[in-house]
């Protein structure tokens, strides 16, 4: 298991040196298709929490630490990480597939009606509540 924020500097990273750098909100995204596809393996890929914010899933120490790029993709590499082998395969996966996606394709994947972000955002009536990770798993 991973921190989000060591995850995140190795998804910048990736994305960068492949020439498909992504903004703040697509990193979000991703850690949150990263944190579903780890759960329903039975295992978790970061311990941070994620909460639902207006714009979808959120890991607010991830969004607060690439913050200052606002849009613009993220153009820092020179933060060090730590992945192991195993993990970049799959996680290489889930990047190379969401990346190129539309930032708002991704947040409305992320919006779907009954999926755990709209179960607890509630139409702004959890903004910035916790999604849990079993209801993650259990409905994305």
């Amino acid at each position: 298991m991973y921190t989000a924020i060591n995850l995140s500097k190795y998804i910048v990273f990736k994305c960068i040196e492949d020439g498909h750098p992504i903004s703040n909100l697509q990193l979000q995204k991703i850690l949150y298709y990263i944190q579903k596809d780890f759960l329903c393996r039975d295992d978790l890929a970061f311990s941070d929490d994620i909460e639902a914010w207006q714009f979808g899933p959120v890991v607010p120490n991830v969004y607060y630490h690439y913050c200052g790029y606002g849009a613009m993709p993220i153009s820092s590499t020179h933060e060090t990480y730590e992945v192991d082998s195993t993990d970049k395969a799959v996680i290489d996966t889930i990047v190379e597939s969401k990346r190129i996606l539309a930032p708002w394709t991704m947040v409305a994947e992320t919006h779907k009606p009954n999926g755990a972000w709209d179960q607890i955002y509630k139409k702004g009536l959890g903004n910035h509540h916790v999604i849990p990770t079993d209801l993650i798993k259990a409905v994305g």
